[in-house]
């Protein structure tokens, strides 16, 4: 599989990288474009007051143009929490995409958005302060509504981006159950 990586708001950290490479390990083309340009942060506020600053039309600008030379292939969009959320808007907007992984997060859903079975995949926590239960929920029935098939994974107790081991939210036991579960899903695609 051809998989576009999508960091959250701390950057391209170590944690994208060490993800990507194990997603490699399992035979997969992985790419991890900074959205960010080098920047880093070591809390949640601050890489949000950055992305802020740069606007979601311009890190989604960038976004498409790191997608855009190898769209053709048929990508698997992925992303951690913020990154997750532009890796949705790319995935709905790409009738060449193979599939949706989405760790920690969400977004939008277009009302006009209309994609032939694509298959979705979502690991968050439980409960999560980003992705409340109502907002999964209406999330889900939007998600279907546009014609994607949808599988939600949720993990009791575990922190926000729990699958980083740089972070406090980490969760050794749920972030290798995540990754058993995401690995499964790209071979089946």
């Amino acid at each position: 599989m051809n998989i576009m990586l999508f960091h959250s708001t701390y950057g391209l950290r170590p944690a994208v990288r060490q993800a990507a490479d194990r997603l490699r390990s399992a035979g997969h083309e992985v790419w991890t474009p900074d959205l960010f340009e080098g920047h880093t942060f070591e809390t949640v506020e601050e890489g949000m007051e950055f992305k802020e600053q740069v606007g979601k039309d311009e890190l989604l600008k960038r976004a498409v143009l790191a997608a855009a030379p190898y769209s053709a292939r048929g990508l698997v969009y992925s992303g951690f929490s913020f990154g997750a959320s532009v890796a949705q808007t790319l995935a709905l907007g790409d009738d060449k995409a193979r599939g949706l992984l989405l760790l920690h997060g969400t977004s939008d859903i277009a009302a006009n958005a209309s994609v032939d079975d694509l298959p979705v995949q979502l690991h968050v926590a439980e409960p999560d302060q980003f992705e409340t239960d109502d907002w999964l929920s209406s999330w889900y029935l939007q998600m279907n509504r546009a014609g994607a098939d949808v599988e939600v994974y949720r993990y009791a107790g575990a922190g926000h981006l729990y699958t980083d081991p740089g972070l406090p939210d980490y969760d050794e036991e749920a972030a290798e159950a995540t990754w058993r579960v995401a690995l499964g899903f790209l071979e089946s695609l």
